[in-house]
């Protein structure tokens, strides 16, 4: 009681899903773990490269009137393993500037300093139509690609099978023998794949998908982790089970090799006509910032992108988005200017971010996308966009959404299951509107719901529905991650 009273005389309140310093917070909690996201699961700092070489040396001229592509292009091929520096000035692109290996950097000399103006659409520069899931003839740029393109695969080949049934939160498993070597910190995947029944799909919904009916393709699941240690034929992990593991679902232990890794853009801004926004019409071509596919330890760090109808598609695994500024001066179309502001993969972290303009979806996690963390940052009116297929386990915490009428706003076509899958976690949302739990249509009761304003009664059934009413300003630990990873690293925790 005498803890209790001086934690609320300093205005602190903690949830009784983790407590001051995580100590009411277990392996198999209804909480999960998301410690492990962003470049090297959280465990060193973005990197400062050495520069190599400079894109004037390649032709290019920050004047705003030069066409400044193939300068690019040459300066990426012609480097091996370093940093680009572009210089403060205004450069033109046209095409595509690909990055299809690792350890390329390219660095400008500041937000508002080096700026890539890019005058034309994707679909300008290589054409990509294709459908919505109502059959609406679109581009496929509407949802995915960017004109700084960084593009790879991870290999997954089979080490083993898994031979044992493991509950969610476990850190062992059981293989059948395996002639590959397997050694402490190497990173793995479990890969696991649906049943006649879909029971896999109802396990990631925690037993409450809604309507699939279009889900016709057996789900694939993949959990990232890292090995500790192997005695014979049992494996110890280092992170929890996000899922079960069922001998139905066919599950395989697999390699983990991204062949293109530690790309970095960061010091610049890019920047797009300014062109009216039609809304929410699948009519976009492609004025989109930055695409990282198939990538794995790579960042993007102190970026403006302005007048974008994408901004990023964050499409790989553990990569790191740190200060991220999106705005826009084109006329909105219903409200918004765009499209999707940033997208996911898995295990990534974006943080520092803000939107001073608004997207139909401005943070967005489908599919399967899980483990990924959404950390302080602001927006105008932000729509954290479940979109449906599965994404479970992800994290937004210590964000000022702005009004927040449209925070449970989600896209996705019909018959595709509810937004959210299990355990999606909010965690001090900040916003001028009171905010009350999700429609029943967003997800399942597994949710988690903890600190946000409001004028509604708390929820507490650890099988059930899960709504701390905390105030925002009151919730300690405000940045969950943070503290998640100060435990696993044994840091001092930062509680702000």
């Amino acid at each position: 009681m005498l803890a209790l009273q001086i934690n609320l005389s300093h205005g602190q309140e903690y949830s009784e899903l983790w407590g001051k310093n995580g100590e009411k917070w277990t392996p198999q909690s209804r909480l999960p773990d998301f410690s492990f996201a962003g470049y090297h699961c959280g465990e060193s700092p973005l990197p400062d490269i050495k520069a190599v070489t400079d894109v004037t040396k390649f032709g290019a001229k920050g004047d705003g009137k030069t066409d400044c592509t193939q300068a690019f292009i040459d300066a990426i091929k012609a480097t091996d393993n370093g940093a680009i520096t572009i210089p403060a000035g205004r450069y033109i692109i046209n095409d595509i500037i690909w990055i299809k290996k690792s350890g390329i950097v390219l660095r400008g000399a500041g937000i508002g300093k080096t700026i890539l103006y890019f005058p034309k659409t994707l679909e300008d520069v290589k054409t990509n139509m294709g459908a919505t899931t109502s059959g609406k003839p679109t581009s496929n740029y509407s949802w995915s690609g960017g004109f700084i393109w960084a593009k790879g695969s991870i290999r997954r080949n089979s080490i083993a099978t898994i031979t044992e049934d493991c509950q969610r939160g476990s850190k062992t498993i059981k293989i059948d023998k395996t002639n590959v070597e397997l050694r402490k910190g190497q990173r793995v995947t479990i890969e696991m794949k649906d049943d006649a029944e879909r029971t896999l799909l109802n396990h990631i919904y925690s037993g409450d998908t809604g309507d699939t009916a279009k889900i016709t393709k057996p789900k694939t699941i993949r959990m990232n982790n890292r090995i500790v240690s192997v005695n014979d034929n049992t494996i110890t992990l280092e992170r929890p089970l996000r899922l079960d593991i069922r001998k139905s679902w066919s599950p395989k232990l697999k390699t983990y090799e991204p062949n293109v890794s530690e790309v970095g853009i960061e010091d610049l801004s890019i920047e797009f006509p300014v062109k009216p926004y039609p809304g929410h019409t699948f009519e976009e071509l492609g004025m989109n910032g930055i695409a990282m596919n198939g990538v794995a330890d790579c960042w993007i760090r102190n970026v403006q992108i302005s007048n974008s109808d994408s901004g990023i598609f964050l499409a790989g695994e553990f990569c790191t988005a740190d200060g991220i500024l999106i705005d826009s001066s084109r006329p909105d179309g219903k409200g918004t200017t765009g499209h999707h502001g940033i997208s996911f993969g898995s295990d990534c972290l974006v943080e520092n971010f803000e939107f001073k303009t608004h997207f139909v979806h401005d943070f967005t996690v489908s599919g399967s996308n899980n483990g990924n963390v959404i950390k302080n940052g602001k927006g105008i009116n932000l729509s954290l966009d479940h979109h449906k297929r599965g994404p479970y386990e992800n994290l937004l915490c210590n964000i000022d959404i702005g009004k927040g009428n449209e925070i449970w706003r989600s896209g996705g076509g019909q018959a595709l299951g509810k937004h959210s899958a299990a355990r999606g976690t909010f965690w001090c949302i900040k916003t001028e509107d009171n905010i009350y739990y999700p429609p029943e249509q967003f997800g399942p009761d597994s949710i988690n719901i903890v600190g946000i304003k409001t004028d509604g009664k708390s929820i507490k059934k650890i099988d059930g529905k899960w709504f701390e009413a905390i105030p925002p300003e009151k919730l300690q630990p405000a940045d969950l991650h943070a503290a998640q990873l100060a435990k696993r690293l044994k840091q001092t925790p930062n509680n702000k």
